[in-house]
């Protein structure tokens, strides 16, 4: 290196000299600009050394990363399309707007998206609304949780940014529509217990459905002392009496293989092929789509 800076001994000195500079600007913790422009040079700079700007890249960008799934409770109404932040400031003040069950007056205070923000009762959401039906495979369990090897999710992960949720289950080796959305007020028409939303299941029986279970099936029955109903039912035309349509108006497919085995059938088949309207058109069985907007506003206005 030495050879490298000049023949003349007064290269070599000074050489020295910088080198000395530097050693002596990273003991003592301060630096002159000469000693911090040295430091990034050739100087040997230690790992441990004060000289290195650690703290400015380590621990600044940790204190940004905490806060990233925050928002303003203000921006949180407004992106809800509620109303604008000034007048969302107003609703705060005034006490209609709770957070978790509490209400919040603090202007200024800052949400997280998963938070339950309420305004005059009603909960918000600031996502975009996203609907999106998939025609699930078998395999694939209806949950949100991790751990429980292949889910829906899996499938809709790539289907849009906004946090949505599925509507009823369908059993891991079920087949056929789930319906996802974030539209609270629409996954709550759907779940109502009394009014809820019609699903069409076509199943395949182990055997052939006697014509007496299925009008016991049609006039409802009493399971483990609950009274369990049907829209209708029927024979698929065109095949065996092992095979059923059948509409309820159910969230879940654990409520359609009770009534089967409660009259001792067991399902080798079942598949929905049909929710409030919506059909498996065009869409192959694993994948999705975003329904239009005259899809939503029928659903919307479904009962």
């Amino acid at each position: 290196m030495s050879r490298h800076q000049g023949s003349s001994g007064k290269g070599k000195s000074s050489g020295r000299g910088q080198s000395k500079s530097g050693s002596t600007a990273a003991g003592r913790g301060s630096e002159s600009p000469k000693s911090k422009s040295y430091a990034r040079g050739n100087a040997p700079v230690k790992k441990d050394s004060k000289d290195v700007a650690k703290p400015s890249f380590d621990k600044k960008p940790a204190a940004k990363k905490s806060n990233l799934d925050e928002i303003r409770l203000n921006k949180y109404i407004a992106n809800s399309g509620i109303c604008s932040r000034r007048d969302a400031d107003m609703h705060i003040s005034t006490g209609n707007v709770t957070v978790n069950g509490k209400i919040v007056s603090e202007m200024g205070y800052k949400v997280k998206l998963e938070d339950d923000v309420r305004f005059d009762g009603a909960r918000i959401n600031p996502e975009k609304k996203a609907y999106v039906l998939l025609n699930k495979p078998k395999g694939f369990a209806t949950t949100t949780s991790e751990g429980k090897g292949r889910t829906v999710m899996d499938l809709v992960a790539n289907a849009t940014t906004s946090r949505i949720k599925p509507i009823g289950r369908l059993g891991r080796n079920s087949l056929g529509l789930i319906l996802f959305t974030n539209d609270d007020v629409l996954m709550q028409k759907f779940t109502n217990s009394k009014k809820g939303v019609p699903r069409v299941f076509q199943i395949e029986l182990d055997k052939n459905l006697k014509f007496e279970d299925l009008k016991k099936i049609q006039d409802g029955l009493n399971i483990e002392g609950k009274f369990v109903s049907v829209e209708e039912i029927s024979f698929v035309d065109g095949q065996s009496k092992n095979f059923i349509g059948l509409k309820i108006k159910n969230t879940g497919s654990t409520i359609i293989r009770s009534i089967f085995d409660h009259l001792n059938y067991e399902i080798v088949k079942l598949d929905c092929v049909a929710i409030a309207g919506l059909t498996k058109k065009d869409i192959p069985r694993g994948h999705w789509k975003h329904l239009t907007e005259q899809e939503i506003n029928t659903l919307k206005m479904l009962p």
